[in-house]
């Protein structure tokens, strides 16, 4: 492995350098481990925006980010008129955008234009949004993807299989629906670190996981279906098992800010399968590095989505 993406072992929040004059933009970070990178970055001096579904959300998220320079920028991921209107509303340019927000293993139900909810917020919003504010990022695209990518695949990999996927046609599975978007999210990488090389971006793009994490992204579909008791066992099992998610914040922030790192890197914890610790550069399973895949996804993405990065 080249020296170069060897991250310091045990590399914490205590190494991030001063960032006054740095710009980011994360997606999600009303909780959980977005809301941890943003209150780190905030606190390095960082000038943070955050996207948040309602007022009331980004109000609270930036009470609790405390001291810094934090603003908020109104989006809805499974809306890609909302989307649209967000990424008209970005009028500067970011030195790193952190694609986070996700939803897991949801009911089935559909977003505002028609696709399957968990691929829809988790890799077609992001891609819409990402491709209609790509000349506003300076260094870095940061996509948090999951090791739930392991349990994902679109099937014989063709694009009409694909697009029924995207769409919600056929049997829904919903950890396995979660793992393709997942799966979709690191696709993403490796094509658009192929498309920046060739058409000469400005910023890289890096895939990290966050190990297990205790967010509230665990209770969401409990909340959706109305399950209490569910709901308290995920919190039960999260609060034993799981790392803070300021720890699980790490690998984001180690993609945000570490120095040296390659286009398409993949970082996640270090500690016993890859469950939690600090951050590594690691690989993520041959199929998320399918060349053929990822440009399928791809057309898919943008047929789908209407949004061209061309």
């Amino acid at each position: 492995m080249p020296k170069a993406l060897v991250i310091p072992k045990n590399w914490s929040a205590s190494n991030i350098p001063d960032l006054t004059g740095k710009k980011f933009l994360i997606t999600g970070a009303t909780s959980g481990i977005g809301l941890a990178a943003a209150t780190q970055l905030a606190r390095r001096n960082a000038h943070v925006y955050i996207t948040a579904r309602s007022v009331e959300k980004a109000r609270d998220a930036i009470k609790q980010i405390g001291p810094g320079l934090v603003d908020y920028l109104l989006m809805d991921l499974t809306d890609l008129e909302s989307v649209r209107k967000a990424a008209a509303r970005v009028d500067r340019e970011f030195d790193v955008v952190i694609l986070n927000a996700r939803v897991m293993a949801t009911p089935f139900r559909k977003t505002v234009d028609g696709f399957e909810l968990q691929l829809g917020t988790n890799h077609l919003g992001h891609f819409a949004f990402a491709g209609l504010i790509k000349d506003q990022i300076k260094d870095r695209l940061v996509v948090v993807s999951s090791f739930a990518h392991r349990m994902g695949n679109f099937g014989d990999n063709s694009i009409p299989t694909i697009k029924n996927m995207m769409l919600g046609i056929g049997k829904y599975q919903k950890w396995q629906v979660y793992g393709a978007s997942k799966l979709a999210n690191l696709l993403f990488v490796s094509e658009l670190e192929r498309l920046r090389i060739q058409n000469n971006w400005s910023f890289i793009p890096i895939a990290v996981h966050p190990g297990y994490s205790d967010t509230n992204l665990q209770t969401v579909a409990s909340q959706m279906r109305g399950a209490a008791t569910e709901e308290k066992i995920t919190k039960w099992i999260n609060k034993l098992l799981a790392q803070p998610a300021a720890a699980g914040a790490l690998p984001t922030l180690a993609a945000a800010i570490y120095p040296g790192l390659y286009g398409a890197s993949f970082i996640g914890p270090d500690g016993f399968l890859e469950i939690k610790g600090a951050p590594k550069v690691t690989r993520a399973r041959a199929l998320a590095y399918d060349q053929v895949l990822a440009k399928n996804l791809w057309q898919v993405s943008e047929e789908l989505t209407k949004v061209s990065w061309a």
